[in-house]
């Protein structure tokens, strides 16, 4: 069928006996004027939501079956409705796989572009699957870090410190870091941390809970002065967890 035009083309044209690079140029620019059929529309077995759309009786590409509603058998495309929609078919699989992806946790908008970039999805495409996840709510960085501290803070306490650290590696804007850590209790959360160290520790002196503690705090990264004013809060509470009582 293609070479029965294209010799339809060449004829109309008057190009034979042109060198070969004139007949490819030209067959490019008749196959981009003309378009491309519509020959089929399948609904995927695996996935009834999306159609399988054949061109000139060759498969092209898959389209949501709300968007491949508006196209019919026999449609001729143009080579911009192609690119446009075989495009729009890879903003959709890029869109539908961080989805997937974020129904196990919430992500940052940065992590889920590395995802699709690890799976080789282009940029702009990216760039598309992102703008339509923030339209539609899926993608928050300002919430995803409220989320994040906000369970640091229930299961596993740290300090500010090592709480920026964590979101500036999830890609976290500075200023929403900064906002979200400004209402963080830092003093609260590293009491509860050293309760919860407490109960595994064995010490027989002041200052060996002292060094013990403080190293597990700092570790956890909270400021030395939030450290120092816990440990000595606990002390006074707490004096019968040492053997040593005596001890200053």
């Amino acid at each position: 069928m293609i070479t029965r035009h294209a010799n339809e083309f060449g004829k109309e044209n008057n190009i034979y006996g042109q060198p070969w690079h004139v007949y490819a140029r030209l067959f490019v620019l008749w196959g981009y004027l003309m378009g491309q059929t519509i020959t089929g529309l399948e609904v995927q077995q695996h996935d009834q939501e999306r159609v399988n759309i054949y061109l000139d009786g060759e498969f092209a590409f898959g389209l949501p079956i709300i968007e491949a509603a508006r196209l019919r058998k026999g449609q001729v495309l143009s080579e911009e409705e192609i690119i446009a929609l075989r495009q729009m078919d890879e903003v959709t699989r890029a869109f539908d796989r961080a989805v997937t992806l974020l129904a196990r946790r919430p992500y940052s908008t940065a992590e889920i572009r590395r995802y699709l970039e690890k799976k080789g999805t282009g940029a702009i495409i990216i760039d598309e699957a992102l703008a339509k996840m923030e339209r539609l709510g899926y993608l928050d960085d300002r919430a995803f870090a409220t989320f994040w501290v906000e369970s640091r803070e229930r299961f596993r306490p740290r300090g500010v410190r090592a709480l920026r650290y964590e979101l500036q590696q999830k890609g976290i804007a500075s200023e929403i870091i900064e906002e979200v850590l400004a209402v963080y209790d830092a003093h609260d959360a590293a009491y509860r941390a050293a309760q919860e160290q407490i109960r595994r520790m064995r010490v027989t002196s002041k200052q060996e809970f002292r060094n013990k503690l403080g190293t597990f705090l700092v570790r956890r990264g909270f400021g030395y002065d939030t450290v120092r004013e816990v440990i000595e809060e606990i002390i006074q509470e707490q004096p019968d967890i040492f053997e040593d009582t005596n001890e200053e």
